[in-house]
């Protein structure tokens, strides 16, 4: 896989995540409004803890990111994205299975979808060995 290609998706993903990961902290109400989504008041204190974790897959992408464009040690991106691989895997199947649950509503399935491709990624990425090239 192309390096810059491979940089810009750490990026994005690493941006995307730390951004929503502190709003969620900080202004939980309003970044679920951002993403077109409804939860009962009482549940916004357990949202700004989800996004503590949301946070912390974002700055782990943007480590990962700083691994690529440093030229770090293949193996610790290689673990970088094994263990966001896992975390978002965990996510989308969660939120798949609330859906048909029905305990959570549809919009949340943009979430899993997300999740899902960047699992999708990922381990393509790790099976086509695209990232010994990268940080080297």
């Amino acid at each position: 896989m192309n390096r810059p290609i491979l940089i810009g998706y750490q990026l994005l993903i690493g941006l995307s995540d730390t951004m929503t990961g502190a709003l969620l902290m900080i202004a939980p109400e309003f970044t679920l409004g951002m993403m077109r989504l409804h939860t009962p008041n009482s549940a916004l204190v357990y949202l700004s803890f989800i996004g503590a974790f949301v946070l912390s897959v974002g700055l782990a992408c943007l480590y990962g990111a700083c691994l690529m464009i440093r030229r770090g040690s293949p193996c610790k991106l290689e673990v970088v994205w094994l263990l966001t691989a896992i975390i978002r895997a965990s996510v989308a199947i969660f939120v798949i299975t609330q859906i048909l649950t029905h305990t959570l509503e549809a919009g949340w399935l943009t979430v899993a979808i997300t999740d899902s491709s960047c699992v999708l990624i990922q381990a393509i990425g790790l099976r086509r060995g695209w990232l010994a090239h990268v940080a080297r």
